[in-house]
C-alpha cells in the first residue's frame, strides 16, 4: 500500500510540473461558407522542422497540448483547398491559445485523363483537360474516407487530386480509395532499422542473406502519405518496397522452380558507384491445376478491430478470395477476441454462399487472445490436412495481441513449432491507430509465411487475387542468397534493404536455418551499391590485422569475374536443400534497362524517406524522372502509382522541411 501510495504521489508530482511548462492551441477550420472542416491536416513547426501535428474532427475542431512556451509556425493542409499559414503564433505556459482557420477552395487541373474499360461493351473514355473545383457533396466512400464530387455518367469519380474509378472490375488501372483518417493518438509499434554499411570485400568478402516477399512497408507508406504524413525513417524497409513490384523476369526453364537474373550498371545516384540488380522470378502456376487447399482464416475479432478499416475490410477481402476458390479447395473460419471460436468448419469452396454468410455476421468486440486463437487455427489445419496440397492459415489482424501467449518470444516459439507440421502461414494487417508491424512481420517470418498490410479493398485484391498465387502457393523454401565478391575488382560493397533478413555466413550451408519462401509467380528484387577497385573513396574499416594477411589468388586476378552468386532452396516438402550458382562478370551494361531504371527509382524512394547516410545526389525529381521513364506496359497501374506517391512525398518534404533548390519542381 505504501509503495502504491509513493508512486501516486510521484504521478502526481510529475504532472502537475509538466502541465505547468506547457501551453495548448485549440481552434476550428471552416470552408468559405462556415461550415467546419474535418481531417485537415493541422502542423505545427519551429525553425522549419515539424514538431507535431493533427487532424482536424469531424466538425473541424482541433486541439494540441504539451506544447513548450515560443513562437511556433502553424499550416493548415488538405486536399482541394489551398494552404493556410499563420506564422509568430504564441504559446504561453497554462494557457490556451486559440487559432481559427479559414480554408479557400482551389481549383484542380486534370490533364488527359484515359479510363480504358476492358469490355468492349462499356467503353467510355474520359479524355482532354476540364478545369474542376473540388466540393464536398453529402456522399462519402464506403471506408469513410474524404469527400468527392461524383462524375458518375463519365464512369469515375473525383476524388481530392485524384481520380477514382467507379467499376474497378472492368478498368486496368485503379487509383487507390482513401482510407479513413488516421486517429489523433496512435500506439502504432514498429522495429526500427539501421542501415546496412559498406563492407570491405578483402576483409569481408562474403553477404548472406535470406529472400523477402513481404511487401506491408509499401502500402503502410501509401497510407502515411496519402494523409499528409512522411512515415518515420526507422519504418522504412526498402526490399519491401522493391518486392512490392512485377519485373517480368524471363519465366525459369527445366525443373528449377525459379530463374536468376542480374544485371550491372552505373549507380544512379553516385556515378563514382555501380549498382548490381539481382532478379529471381518463381514459375507461374496454372491456378485451374493447382494443389488442393486447406485454409483457415484466422480472423481478429477483438474490440480494437472495431473501425471501418478493419473488420469490415477484412470480411470483404475475405470475400474476394472466397469467390476464387474451386470446389476441391475448402476453407474453415476460426476467430478470436476474449476468447477463440470456430466459427466455420472446414467447408468445401462450392458452398461459396455459406462461407461468405459466416463472414458478413462477424462482429467486433472484446479483449485479443491471440494466442489461442493461433493454437485453435493449426489445429484445425492439421485436422483437414492434405497430403501434397497447400494447407495454410491465413491471419487477418492489426497484430494487437494482449491475451494470452502475448510476447514477442512467445509467439515467435508458437508458430515455429507450428510451422514444422506442413502448414504455411499469411499475415495480413489491417487498420491503423494500432498497428503492431513488428510483431506481424515475426510471425510471418517465423511461419514460413509472408506479411501484406490491406489499406483498402484494392490492396486486398491484388494480393488475393491477382497475385493469388505468390500469396497462397510456395513453390520453394528457405531460399537463400550468398555472394563472394572478388576483392580484385570490388573495393567495397553494400546491400541495399534486407537489414532484417542478413544471415552468418555458416548459415548458407545449414538447412536447419530458417529463410524466406517463394510464392508462385512471386519476384524477389535486391540491389548492391558497389564501390570499385581504384577508388580513392574512404569508408569506415577496422585497422590491418597483426597476425595475418590477406593476398589475392591467381583465380581472382586472372578471370573478369564480379562475384560468385550461390544460391539454396528446398522444395516445400523437402529438408534438403539444392544447390544453384552463377557466375557474375564485371562487364556493367552502357544502357540500362527498364526494370535497373525503375528498381533504382524504388530504391532511392526509400533512400530519400530514410534520409540515408548513403543517399549522395539522390533527390525527389531524379527519382520521379527515372520512375516515369520506366513504366512500361504497367497494366495494372502499380508503377503510375508510384509516380504519383513521389510526388506527393517531394511535396510534403518540401512544405515541411524546405529542401535545397534542387528538390523542387
Amino acid at each position: 500500500m505504501r509503495r502504491f501510495v509513493i508512486i501516486l504521489m510521484l504521478l502526481i508530482a510529475v504532472t502537475v510540473c509538466f502541465a505547468g511548462t506547457t501551453g495548448k492551441l485549440a481552434g476550428k477550420v471552416k470552408d468559405e461558407n462556415g461550415k467546419g472542416l474535418a481531417y485537415v491536416n493541422v502542423l505545427v513547426l519551429q525553425d522549419g522542422k515539424r514538431i507535431t501535428g493533427i487532424l482536424t474532427k469531424e466538425n473541424g475542431s482541433y486541439i494540441i497540448i504539451n506544447l513548450l512556451p515560443g513562437e511556433y509556425e502553424v499550416r493548415f493542409q488538405v486536399i482541394g483547398y489551398s494552404d493556410y499559414i499563420v506564422s509568430d503564433v504564441k504559446i504561453k505556459i497554462d494557457q490556451m491559445t486559440t487559432l481559427n482557420a479559414t480554408l479557400q477552395k482551389k481549383s484542380i487541373q486534370l490533364n488527359t485523363i484515359t479510363v480504358t474499360p476492358n469490355s468492349e461493351a462499356g467503353k467510355k473514355d474520359l479524355t482532354g483537360s476540364q478545369q474542376l473545383a473540388y466540393g464536398h457533396t453529402a456522399s462519402r466512400l464506403q471506408a469513410g474516407g474524404k469527400p468527392y464530387l461524383d462524375l458518375s455518367q463519365n464512369g469515375a469519380q473525383i476524388a481530392g487530386d485524384d481520380l477514382r474509378i467507379k467499376d474497378f472490375n472492368n478498368c486496368r488501372y485503379i487509383h487507390n480509395y482513401m482510407p479513413p483518417p488516421p486517429p489523433d493518438f496512435t500506439t502504432e509499434d514498429y522495429t526500427t532499422v539501421v542501415e546496412n554499411n559498406y563492407k570491405y570485400s578483402i576483409a569481408e568478402p562474403l553477404s548472406t542473406f535470406s529472400i523477402d516477399v513481404d511487401t506491408a512497408c509499401y502500402s503502410n507508406i501509401r497510407r502515411f502519405l496519402d494523409y499528409n504524413q512522411l512515415p518515420e525513417k526507422g519504418y522504412v524497409r526498402i526490399e519491401e518496397l522493391l518486392n512490392y513490384f512485377d519485373y517480368n523476369y524471363p519465366q525459369p526453364k527445366g525443373e528449377e522452380p525459379f530463374a536468376v537474373y542480374t544485371e550491372l550498371g552505373t549507380c544512379p545516384w553516385n556515378s563514382k558507384h555501380e549498382l548490381l540488380h539481382i532478379g529471381l522470378q518463381g514459375k507461374d502456376m496454372d491456378f485451374s491445376k493447382a494443389p488442393k487447399s486447406n485454409l483457415v482464416f484466422l480472423l481478429d475479432v477483438s474490440g480494437s478491430m472495431d473501425s471501418p478499416n478493419k473488420l469490415p475490410l477484412v470480411i470483404q477481402s475475405m470475400k474476394l478470395l472466397v469467390n476464387q476458390l474451386r470446389p476441391e479447395d475448402k476453407v474453415a473460419i476460426v476467430v478470436y477476441a476474449g476468447a477463440s471460436g470456430l466459427v466455420l468448419p472446414s467447408t468445401s469452396g462450392e458452398y461459396k454462399e455459406a462461407i461468405i454468410s459466416a463472414l458478413e455476421n462477424l462482429r467486433a468486440g472484446g479483449s485479443t487472445a491471440g494466442g489461442a486463437g493461433i493454437v485453435l487455427a493449426y489445429k484445425t489445419a492439421k485436422d483437414n490436412f492434405i497430403k501434397d496440397g497447400n494447407n495454410r492459415v491465413i491471419l487477418c489482424t492489426d497484430g494487437d495481441f494482449n491475451t494470452g501467449a502475448s510476447s514477442d518470444a512467445a509467439m515467435e516459439a508458437l508458430i515455429t513449432e507450428k510451422r514444422e507440421e506442413g502448414i504455411f502461414l499469411t499475415v495480413l494487417g489491417y487498420g491503423m491507430g494500432n498497428i503492431k508491424d513488428n510483431k506481424m512481420e515475426i510471425l510471418a517470418d517465423k511461419g514460413n509465411g509472408n506479411y501484406a498490410y490491406i489499406d483498402n479493398l484494392l490492396e486486398a485484391q491484388k494480393v488475393l487475387v491477382r497475385q493469388m498465387g505468390g500469396t497462397l502457393f510456395t513453390i520453394a523454401k528457405d531460399v537463400k542468397l550468398q555472394l563472394e565478391f572478388n576483392p580484385a575488382k570490388v573495393k567495397a560493397y553494400r546491400l541495399i534493404g534486407y537489414e532484417n533478413r542478413r544471415l552468418n555466413n555458416e548459415d548458407f550451408n545449414d538447412d536447419k536455418k530458417d529463410a524466406g519462401e517463394l510464392g508462385a509467380g512471386h519476384t524477389v528484387t535486391a540491389l548492391y551499391e558497389i564501390i570499385p577497385v581504384g577508388s580513392d573513396e574512404k569508408i569506415n574499416g577496422v585497422d590491418p590485422l597483426k597476425y595475418q594477411s590477406v593476398t589475392l589468388t591467381d583465380e581472382a586476378k586472372k578471370y573478369d569475374e564480379l562475384l560468385t552468386l550461390k544460391l539454396r532452396y528446398k522444395k516445400p516438402d523437402s529438408d534438403t536443400s539444392k544447390l544453384i550458382v552463377k557466375i557474375v562478370e564485371d562487364k556493367p551494361v552502357k544502357e540500362a534497362s527498364q526494370n535497373f531504371r525503375f528498381a533504382s527509382a524504388v530504391a532511392g524512394f526509400g533512400l530519400i524517406l530514410k534520409d540515408s547516410q548513403y543517399k549522395a545526389n539522390c533527390n525527389w525529381n531524379m527519382v520521379i524522372d527515372m520512375a516515369r521513364g520506366a513504366i512500361g506496359k504497367d497494366a495494372n497501374g502499380y508503377r503510375k502509382e508510384f509516380v504519383t506517391l513521389c510526388e506527393k512525398a517531394r511535396d510534403l518534404t518540401y512544405k515541411i522541411h524546405k529542401p535545397d533548390e534542387d528538390d523542387r519542381d
